[in-house]
């Protein structure tokens, strides 16, 4: 398997599936829903859906991954995108380009931007919760928005942003950066494979494993976030670079140094596999992200 071809697939897959189940910019809340719109189509690398269906197929769930669980995957990809509306905006980190494009505040001032993020937030729950979409059981599903919705809120992701500003041009313990990247960037992309697991059936034995491959690569992806903001370009991150030391972030590459912070990136990858050790070929896209994760340049 050539990972470039399987994301290229995936990302189609869940693109076709947001033309499903995402409302169209007509009617009486057309300006409303063309800002969400925008930032959702504004392109990106959709691995957190792409997770959510690969776990599936990893624990033998090939037909509900394309199926069942793209209502999951496209709520993943709202609330990722939600998040990344309201990190640019001005009172938050203040950044002009997502994407290589203006963000959603440039475009459609604060309270738009503002509410294009909380749009996506709640239509992420209708996704989730609506029996039309999908043919999840009640268990299965509440599940599911139980994982989601945890790693979203004031103990996960949401919680891990007001850690990071709360930090800005302090100085603070390593441990509180790890609590800082396992909230803010871990939690999501953990609960983006523990659904996939959970709708596919896996065992608690799995999932547990599932989870120990989530967090080490939510990790890694936060440490490689961290050293591209301090090594590559605008151009080449399609956001504002080195916007981590203007704002006074700790950082891994600021604790470590950049070769330092790469071993430990190469480290938590080689983790997340391991932890897949008692899955066959099945799992082979999850191995293939891990490392992926750890090798991208944007």
């Amino acid at each position: 398997m050539e990972i470039k071809s399987y994301l290229t697939k995936q990302r189609g897959v869940v693109e076709q599936a947001f033309d499903s189940y995402i409302p169209a910019a007509e009617g009486v809340f057309r300006d409303h829903i063309e800002a969400l719109r925008y930032s959702l189509y504004a392109g990106g690398k959709r691995v957190r859906p792409i997770l959510c269906l690969a776990a599936a197929s990893a624990v033998g769930g090939d037909a509900v991954a394309e199926t069942d669980l793209l209502p999951v995957a496209c709520a993943l990809e709202c609330i990722h995108t939600y998040s990344l509306i309201h990190d640019d905006l001005p009172a938050m980190d203040n950044d002009e380009l997502r994407r290589g494009k203006p963000t959603n505040h440039m475009l459609y001032g604060e309270a738009g931007a503002i509410l294009a993020g909380d749009g996506l937030l709640t239509w992420a729950f209708d996704l989730l919760s609506n029996p039309a979409h999908g043919n999840l059981d009640a268990e299965k599903r509440l599940r599911i928005i139980h994982v989601i919705a945890r790693a979203a809120g004031p103990q996960g992701m949401v919680g891990g942003q007001a850690l990071d500003i709360a930090h800005e041009n302090t100085s603070f313990p390593f441990e509180t950066l790890q609590t800082i990247h396992r909230s803010k960037t871990g939690a999501l992309i953990t609960a983006s494979v523990l659904a996939g697991g959970i709708g596919a059936g896996a065992n608690e034995k799995q999932l547990d494993a599932l989870k120990r491959y989530g967090d080490q690569i939510g990790l890694a992806f936060q440490i490689v976030d961290d050293l591209l903001n301090a090594t590559a370009t605008t151009e080449q991150l399609g956001k504002a670079a080195g916007s981590d030391a203007e704002l006074g972030k700790a950082t891994y590459p600021a604790y470590f140094g950049v070769e330092e912070t790469r071993t430990r990136a190469q480290g938590a990858v080689k983790k997340a596999k391991a932890a897949l050790a008692g899955f066959d070929s099945k799992a082979e896209p999850l191995r293939l992200l891990a490392d992926y994760i750890y090798t991208r340049s944007h």
